[in-house]
């Protein structure tokens, strides 16, 4: 009798979704709707359509190279076991820790919403700091209890969100979202870098192609499904963020604009309801990808491989998450929180950009639409480039910081190379090649 996976389309598709309608859009609603104005929907609708071109080329990757080594594996299947790919791999592990810094950071936001102190720069840190540590120390101790109450967190942010953008798209007020009130229409391509932000999580849908009921067909139809109804939502919440506040408003609120919006629909306790869902939503993010993204990611970038058995919260394998929670810290203190949105958004564009690029010289293998893949690269690289000249008038430190992460990216390589002597290997062998020679 053959055994029943345990994901079909619609377990693989609520999977993409809990990822997915998480953090990102608590931080980047405000961040982007202060850029875009009231047409950041645009901004969200783009970003989507940049996530489906992503999706479909991850997924085309992921059925080719089922490894739990992810973006990595496939940064190396395309350009090699060489310094580039080996650079690229640590700067995946670097873009991983700035994302969960952001997270951090408009944890510390939203906490300090609920302090009579206000958003005094100590109180917010001290709440970021605070969060890492302790989800450090529960992934150390390999407490399970967090982990296992994920489903439960997923069903309640997400229903939070769809009642609020039901309730608030009957409380807009026609002229926010006017023609009078709209921003210059460049404002909102600057705005796609960080929306598209707000969709990281539809890769972990690749994750399960080992556990999928016929890969093949489910993998894409789920990819697509998920992104799909991510997208609506999100358009939908930045109809109703900006058709209930001035763009005035979402500019001083925007790292907590979200919240902020409840207030026109539910009072003051819709901004105390939303406030505590960007909470729940900000910490659950950090549980979930504190372990996989740090420890897997430092040990990739380390060891250049990953043993056969690699499971959650191994006690004795924990000096990635250690190393990894401590280089946290200097970025949650030391940047704001648009700053390391940015250069989250920033890395991840170039990351994913990199992978999609390295697709196209194994197009023959994985079998995708060079088109489709043709453009997934260039869109991550367009938008990247947007993103950094927006940046880089409107805050310059940003585009320094990109630029240092990527010097120390191809710099911990080298070191690495010269006197460990590790490289970043392939997981799956290439079958394919080898067939070729012989």
């Amino acid at each position: 009798m053959r055994e029943k996976k345990a994901f079909g389309v619609v377990s693989a598709v609520l999977l993409g979704i809990g990822s997915m309608v998480g953090a990102g859009i608590f931080i980047v609603i405000g961040q982007a709707g202060s850029i875009a104005g009231n047409i950041v929907w645009l901004s969200f609708l783009f970003g989507g359509i940049a996530a489906v071109l992503s999706g479909y080329s991850l997924a085309k990757l992921a059925l080719r190279y089922p490894s739990r080594g992810g973006i990595v594996e496939y940064l190396v299947q395309g350009f090699g076991e060489g310094i580039f790919s080996g650079s690229a791999s640590v700067l995946f592990y670097f873009s991983q820790l700035i994302a969960i810094a952001a997270v951090a950071k408009s944890f510390g936001v939203y906490a300090a919403t609920f302090m009579s102190s206000g958003h005094e720069t100590m109180v917010v840190n001290s709440f970021a700091v605070g969060v890492v540590a302790f989800f450090t120390t529960i992934n150390l101790i390999g407490a399970t209890f967090v982990a296992r109450s994920e489903s439960i967190i997923v069903v309640a942010k997400v229903t939070i969100l769809v009642v609020f953008v039901v309730a608030a798209l009957f409380t807009i007020d026609p002229a926010y979202l006017s023609a009078h009130e709209m921003p210059p229409f460049k404002n909102m391509l600057f705005a796609i870098g960080l929306t598209f932000f707000a969709y990281q999580g539809f890769s972990v849908i690749t994750n399960t192609v080992e556990d999928m009921q016929n890969p093949s067909q489910t993998m894409m139809r789920a990819m697509m499904w998920a992104i799909g109804l991510v997208a609506l939502l999100y358009i939908l919440t930045s109809i109703a963020v900006l058709g209930n506040l001035s763009l005035q408003e979402v500019i001083r609120t925007k790292d907590y604009a979200l919240a902020e919006a409840a207030k026109p629909v539910f009072g003051e306790w819709g901004f105390k309801i939303m406030a505590a869902t960007a909470l729940l939503a900000t910490a659950s993010a950090i549980n979930a990808t504190l372990y996989a993204a740090t420890e897997i990611g430092y040990t990739m970038a380390k060891e250049g491989d990953l043993p056969k058995i690699y499971s959650y919260n191994v006690f004795e394998s924990f000096e990635g998450l250690v190393i990894s929670a401590l280089l946290i810290v200097p970025m949650i203190l030391f940047f704001n929180l648009s700053e390391v949105t940015t250069v989250a958004a920033l890395s991840v564009l170039i990351v994913q950009g990199l992978a999609h690029a390295g697709h196209l010289l194994r197009i023959q293998e994985t079998g995708a639409n060079v088109w489709v893949v043709g453009s997934a690269a260039v869109v991550m690289f367009f938008i990247a480039g947007l993103t950094l000249y927006y940046s880089s008038r409107h805050d310059p430190m940003v585009g320094y910081y990109m630029i240092g992460a990527l010097f120390v990216a191809f710099g911990v390589e080298m070191v690495l190379r010269l006197f460990t002597k590790r490289i970043v290997s392939r997981q799956i062998v290439d079958l394919f090649n080898i067939k070729r020679k012989v």
